[in-house]
């Protein structure tokens, strides 16, 4: 009598398998789960259980994409098991079996630009590729005092970048965020994951989401793709380190814990342009002059250690001058590997001619710049003649446009119901 043949999408035991896949999260006691992404990275008894010994067998590391079958598990356990892996980030075992970690791998300043102008009439994206210009493998801080309009201009790079590199994978990570800011990251983002932990959360979920965020984004950058992480904030991160995080009794000035910003420090710094592969681009804000001893003790820990410099102007927000950027304390090292010569010349002949000027002034002067450099390429916009109306309102002595009998009409059309002071040309 011959053996009975088991169906095809059955295991040695005759159980049914199917496919399976998520982002691995592994515990602290060695096994892990397939999370989904797209829910938040949320546990639930959809996600297969991953045991400890296939983690060790086959090098996997936290955040990777696992693809593979499962099986029931264990009586009374909703939860798959992982029965045999067949891919990792996309690739067989063998080749998954030969990639580095990014620790080990050389890493070299950026070179590849990211814009992030969506256009003639984005005054907030041409301010930034003037000012602050990015390249793949950026690690930025933009450093803000309290109501500078940090998480628009979060918001907005994001949306840049997906919008001009839709091949890069694009994550935002919101610690301890306020719940209506999630939504409208949620809502106003649809080509990154957001993942969150947002203010009604406990702070072991904000360092369970920081640390899956990074990982996964760490994983992308591994196996040879371009990835950016935005960050709102590292001051908020770093706080909720500081509670959780042992100092053996050794406390720094503010109550920060001893080893509170180890962690901190190691997923900011982990942002680099790997050789003759990815990149990890982390941009990530960071508050200042909020009187809290504690966050200007957390600045001062990553002060340098970026190598973009996105300072905002609690002056400039006061004008209604946005993107509130400090001119002069902002900039982007080895900035010449990224624009060609004529962008360097124009950029340095900019910043020489702001200079001597306040800080308010000197970002007024810089829209100015934009819009009059989009008037003489002749792509005034209805969008760009109601950003005039917009900075003419807050400046004292208005502004002064040159525009062409045909773009006249279409500036007096809005003129009608603007009372700003505004002289034409």
């Amino acid at each position: 009598m011959g053996k009975s043949r088991l169906h095809p999408n059955s295991n040695q035991k005759g159980h049914p398998v199917e496919p399976v896949s998520g982002h691995l999260e592994i515990l602290d006691k060695g096994f892990g789960f397939l999370r989904n992404i797209d829910n938040n990275y949320q546990a639930g008894p959809q996600d297969t259980f991953v045991p400890a010994f296939m983690i060790n067998k086959f090098g996997l590391r936290e955040g990777a994409i696992v693809e593979g079958r499962g099986e029931p598990g264990n009586p009374g356990n909703q939860n798959l098991k992982l029965a045999a892996v067949e891919r990792v980030n996309g690739l067989p075992l063998d080749r998954y079996a030969q990639t580095e970690t990014m620790h080990t791998m050389t890493s070299i300043n950026p070179d590849q630009r990211l814009r992030m102008s969506q256009g003639s009439k984005d005054l907030t994206g041409q301010a930034l590729d003037l000012i602050v210009p990015m390249g793949r493998g950026q690690r930025g801080l933009i450093i803000s005092p309290p109501k500078s309009g940090k998480t628009t201009l979060l918001r907005h790079m994001a949306n840049s970048v997906t919008a001009n590199d839709p091949e890069m994978d694009v994550f935002v990570l919101l610690v301890n965020e306020r719940p209506e800011e999630v939504t409208d990251f949620k809502r106003g983002l649809k080509n990154a994951h957001v993942l969150y932990s947002s203010s009604d959360h406990s702070i072991a979920q904000h360092m369970r989401m920081t640390r899956l965020a990074v990982h996964t984004a760490m994983r992308c950058a591994e196996t040879g793709r371009d990835t950016v992480v935005f960050i709102d904030s590292l001051t908020r991160m770093a706080r909720a380190f500081n509670v959780e995080t042992e100092s053996y009794g050794r406390t720094l000035s503010g109550g920060l814990g001893a080893n509170a910003m180890e962690i901190p420090r190691k997923i900011f710094g982990a942002a680099r342009n790997i050789e003759d592969g990815g990149s990890l681009t982390i941009i990530a804000t960071i508050l200042v002059e909020t009187g809290s001893r504690m966050d200007d003790i957390i600045y001062q820990e990553f002060k340098g250690t970026g190598n973009m410099d996105l300072v905002l102007s609690r002056d400039c927000a006061e004008h209604r001058v946005f993107p509130a950027i400090d001119i002069r304390q902002s900039g982007t090292r080895k900035e010449e590997l990224l624009l060609d010569k004529d962008e360097l010349k124009k950029v340095v002949d900019i910043r020489r001619t702001l200079s001597q000027k306040d800080t308010t002034e000197a970002m007024t002067d810089l829209l100015e710049y934009v819009l009059k450099a989009d008037q003489r390429n002749g792509r005034l916009t209805r969008g760009t003649v109601k950003e005039i109306l917009t900075r003419s309102s807050h400046h004292p002595h208005g502004i002064k446009v040159r525009l062409t009998d045909g773009q006249v009409g279409r500036v007096k059309e809005i003129l009608t119901w603007h009372a700003a002071t505004v002289s034409i040309q």
